[in-house]
């Protein structure tokens, strides 16, 4: 069998491809000794990666803003072929192409079966809730690579119906492995619903992805607001308005230009932890999202918040930030009555509506976050790309199976 390039981390700023062996139908050793799982995963398979994203949690990685080691493999948002399955695997075949929820998650414990698919129990010794490639989620490789295992397939995979519409479609369909459920997910959360005035914070991949999913849940006028002029001008391509949060003029008197008004029903914050300050070079303030949107999000609205926030941040701003200590404006929040809700995607919640849509030309959200092709030896490149802050969203291909 072949050997598995994959994408590591090596350090600040810096990605390589490396070779290693192929997967094996196994649990991690430390997840299978500590949860108590026979290390043989009869109810696994092995995916031939059609696709695999570059996420903006993966660069939190590699900027050096988490606790990652240098070795960490990278890569959660998959969609793949089954080349080879578990004897326990009942429903799926070789063949079947996949979208791979970024989510590892065991279907058994009692998150699962509530439907909370992020914080399952069963997968991660650390911490409730488990990933594909990032750190602190349970070792289990990352799948920015050739070929990779994904555990408890039955329950995790969402299998396309039809080959043939899926590939052409690929671009699209691979943003269900994450960032079009998490968008759709902050969205949702927010409570956006038809007629709803909504701010999006960030108009990064997610940022977009949540904006999209705004108009697909029927919001009247989405504003998306980011320092970025080319990723502020990718958001007007569908129709939002945007901020300027660089700007000398305050969020809310920017929002009274587009609505007559300086509050919005419903925010979002897809920015999260490495969050920038409003105004010209007001630097690095890992609250002021979380703050900005309680200031402009009317009283008794919601708050989606899909955007990253770590527990332990080596590069934070001051002693409290790098424990993932903020000086978040609860009582603001509290004296206004708003609903905050946090935490990971649970990604099986929303992927095959958003598939649906997507198959029956509802939703194109690879047009939307400028879906940008490239091959898994351009992975470094890619990074350093997304880093400087370009408007794309690059899919990797390492097998040339994306039409062009």
């Amino acid at each position: 069998m072949s050997d598995n390039r994959i994408v590591v981390y090596k350090g600040p700023g810096q990605v390589a491809v490396e070779t290693l062996p192929y997967p094996k139908l196994e649990v991690p050793g430390e997840v299978a000794d500590a949860m108590g799982m026979t290390r043989k995963a009869d109810h696994g398979v092995i995916l031939k990666c059609v696709s695999t994203n570059i996420c903006g949690s993966d660069q939190h990685m590699v900027r050096g803003r988490t606790t990652a080691p240098v070795g960490q493999t990278l890569g959660h948002e998959i969609t793949g072929e089954i080349v080879e399955k578990g004897s326990d695997v009942q429903f799926l075949e070789v063949g079947d192409i996949c979208s791979v929820p970024f989510n590892i998650a065991c279907g058994r414990c009692r998150n699962c079966r509530e439907g909370q698919t992020g914080i399952c129990l069963n997968v991660n010794p650390a911490r409730a809730g488990s990933a594909y490639g990032y750190v602190d989620m349970g070792g289990w490789l990352g799948g920015q690579a050739d070929y990779v295992m994904v555990p408890f397939a039955d329950f995790n995979l969402l299998k396309f119906p039809d080959r043939d519409a899926a590939l052409a479609k690929i671009r699209d369909l691979t943003m269900l492995s994450d960032i079009f459920p998490t968008g759709y997910h902050g969205a949702k959360t927010a409570g956006v619903t038809t007629g709803s005035t909504v701010y999006v914070a960030g108009a990064g991949p997610v940022g977009l992805a949540a904006a999209y999913s705004a108009h697909l849940l029927g919001a009247a006028v989405v504003i998306v607001g980011d320092l970025n002029a080319d990723r502020l001008a990718q958001a007007r391509s569908f129709g939002c308005e945007t901020v300027d949060i660089s700007a000398g003029a305050t969020l809310e008197d920017q929002i009274a230009e587009i609505l007559n008004t300086n509050e919005v029903d419903c925010a979002v914050d897809a920015v999260g932890f490495e969050a920038s300050g409003h105004g010209e070079g007001a630097g690095e303030q890992p609250a002021a999202v979380l703050n900005s949107i309680m200031n402009a999000t009317r009283a008794g609205g919601s708050l989606g918040i899909p955007g990253l926030y770590v527990t332990g941040d080596p590069g934070g701003a001051d002693d409290d930030a790098k424990h993932g200590t903020l000086k978040v404006r609860l009582g603001l929040g509290w004296a206004k009555s708003h609903s905050f809700y946090t935490g990971q995607c649970p990604v099986l919640k929303y992927n095959r509506g958003l598939m649906m849509s997507i198959l029956h030309d509802k939703a194109h959200i690879a047009d939307a976050v400028n879906a940008t092709v490239i091959g898994l030896e351009d992975a470094p490149e890619g990074y350093a790309a997304f880093d400087s802050g370009v408007a794309q969203k690059f899919v990797l291909d390492p097998h040339g199976m994306v039409p062009a």
